[in-house]
């Protein structure tokens, strides 16, 4: 494998305005959860240090802008992505059906299935606005061969943390690389506006 693959490992975030993303990525890069952070224009991305095995890796954590007069653009900025992670909010069933009915199907057409690829439900912290069961999503996900965490950035940071890092050692293991025994460093982010890819 050439060393730039491992050298930074390009994670994006795809999915509806409004279900999360920005707040997933906060979290992971040890901010706190700001419930009134503004949309994503265009793409951002944060870069995050990760230890695995005694070496460190360079993850960059894409955030990418969910508003239809931006899919285009979007399409573009998921170049040379390794690993992809599609975001529905738990409450509102149309973020779920665009991201069945477009997102996957998009990144797929684009992508292949040459990226390791996760489903999050976020805002699980909302379970009694429940839009789509859990159970649901999860057959769906396990049927595309998708890993598939339920989520919350407000009040369980960690379950993200932790299933950023399973995709993380599912990558490297796809490489031939161990991945097991890894840990996210949580560090201030170095936040970039993206200039593609």
């Amino acid at each position: 494998m050439a060393n730039e693959e491992l050298n930074e490992i390009k994670v994006i975030l795809i999915g509806e305005p409004g279900t999360g993303k920005t707040c997933l990525i906060n979290v992971a890069t040890g901010n706190e959860f700001n419930e009134n952070s503004e949309s994503t224009l265009l793409s951002t991305y944060v870069t995050k240090n990760l230890l695995i095995n005694d070496k460190e890796y360079s993850l960059n954590l894409w955030d990418t802008a969910g508003q239809e007069k931006y899919r285009a653009m979007t399409k573009i900025f998921t170049k040379n992505s390794k690993i992809v992670i599609f975001v529905y909010a738990i409450n509102n069933k149309n973020t779920y059906e665009e991201m069945k009915g477009y997102w996957i199907k998009t990144i797929k057409d684009t992508l292949g299935d040459e990226p390791i690829m996760g489903i999050v439900g976020n805002k699980s912290d909302l379970y009694l606005e429940e839009a789509i069961p859990e159970e649901e999503a999860k057959d769906y996900a396990q049927k595309l061969g998708f890993k598939f965490k339920y989520v919350s950035a407000k009040n369980d940071p960690i379950s993200f943390i932790n299933f950023l890092q399973e995709l993380v050692e599912e990558f490297l293991e796809k490489k031939g690389i161990s991945g097991k025994k890894g840990n996210i460093n949580i560090n201030k982010p170095n936040k970039k506006k993206g200039s593609c890819c």
